[in-house]
């Protein structure tokens, strides 16, 4: 059997450096639990960064592709795929959506945002109003237009020219919005909680008053919920609990249950200038990856999969809490749902690391903000082995 080292080793001579890769080689999962090769058992809070909302290899999502593998992988979307319609169907009839567009990852779900607003606006406005504001601490992706939407600098180095047009404001602050629209600003595009920023949620009443400025400028309100839709909050969609629909909505991650797909929804008002040969994707709703994200949204919506996020967001929060009491250098809980963040005033990396070493996986965001993104599907149980590792790590600081 080869080992875990003997893995890592063969990895190091050949698999792109763009990760700092944790010693572990994954091997299988099931439910909030992950083996390595050796054997480990590893506690799963991170969830492949909010990928497996359903835990690892839920039985339904796997039946699911088994069956469709079998049927037909791949089809051109010079035809119509069933699987595909269906998807875009439970999408539209669960949210503000009126048409889906399919692709195969968060980022270029962003691209596809970032297109449809500037051909909407040059079809109504002219070729000079483009320019679109983001937030401070954003993050859209890895792709040189997603890296110039993002908020953060350190993701940009190295990589100029990025595509110009993007004015970033601070989270949360409205009045600062407003201040920064000019002539040329076409879109907002923001996350109702920042994942990669330090899991900061929009604060009351902001995303109410960003609509409304948006209504006044006649300006696309996009939400990116890559990290944050399909149940991670406890609803469906994170921006149905504040009461504010967007024009455009990002989605990817969870949103097939592990394999990989993205969606832009969009109103009908949006999408109507995303016309024949505007945009595409080859891999784009295939039928493999739309059948295991129909059954992933059933089973979001019809087994209580939702109740359980709100229940044991609860519960994990004021776990959290009972940390903060004991801990002095724990600063604030923060998130909603089952993405939470717990900000220390001391750096969090070495933390992370010690939690692999006992088997628990979380990680560290913005430095020094613990991020835990458990299954949807977690129970008080994995929870209560969670925070026993932890807080042992915490009483050696």
């Amino acid at each position: 059997m080869t080992t875990s080292a003997q893995w890592i080793a063969r990895g190091d001579k050949h698999v792109a450096k763009t990760y700092g890769r944790y010693p572990l080689v994954a091997a299988r999962g099931e439910g909030c639990q992950l083996w390595d090769v050796d054997g480990k058992r590893y506690l799963d809070f991170l969830a492949g960064v909010a990928v497996n909302n359903l835990g690892h290899c839920h039985p339904k999502v796997v039946a699911a592709l088994q069956q469709q593998a079998a049927e037909l992988i791949h089809c051109s979307n010079f035809y119509h795929i069933p699987s595909q319609i269906e998807l875009a169907e439970l999408l539209c009839e669960h949210s503000f959506g009126d048409r889906v567009f399919f692709c195969n990852s968060g980022a270029e779900a962003n691209e596809a945002a970032m297109k449809l607003v500037r051909k909407y606006s040059a079809e109504k406005y002219g070729s000079n109003r483009f320019e679109v504001i983001t937030a401070l601490a954003s993050f859209h992706g890895r792709t040189i237009g997603t890296i110039s939407a993002t908020g953060q600098d350190k993701v940009k180095a190295g990589f100029n020219p990025l595509l110009p047009g993007f004015h970033y404001v601070p989270f949360g602050d409205a009045e600062a919005l407003r201040k920064a629209i000019t002539p040329n600003i076409c879109a907002v595009m923001l996350e109702p909680v920042q994942g990669e920023g330090g899991v900061r949620v929009a604060p009351p009443g902001y995303l109410e008053a960003v609509r409304q400025i948006c209504d006044e400028h006649d300006l696309m309100l996009v939400f990116d919920e890559v990290q944050v839709g399909c149940g991670r909050t406890g609803s469906l969609f994170a921006y149905e609990q504040d009461g504010v629909a967007p024009d455009v909505l990002t989605l990817a991650k969870a949103l097939a249950g592990g394999p990989p797909i993205g969606a832009m929804v969009a109103t009908e008002k949006a999408a109507e200038c995303f016309g024949p040969g505007t945009h595409g994707s080859t891999f784009g709703g295939n039928p493999l990856m739309a059948t295991a994200a129909v059954t992933a949204m059933r089973t979001l919506l019809e087994d209580g999969v939702l109740d359980n996020c709100v229940a044991m967001g609860d519960y994990l929060r004021n776990r959290l809490e009972e940390l903060k009491g004991r801990h002095p250098f724990i600063n604030e809980v923060r998130g909603r749902g089952l993405i939470l963040g717990v900000e220390l005033t001391i750096p969090g990396a070495d933390i992370v690391s010690q939690a692999l070493q006992q088997g628990l996986l979380i990680n560290c965001t913005a430095n020094t903000v613990l991020r835990f993104l458990p299954p949807l599907i977690v129970t008080r149980e994995e929870i209560d082995e969670a925070m026993t590792i932890l807080d042992g790590i915490l009483q050696k600081i």
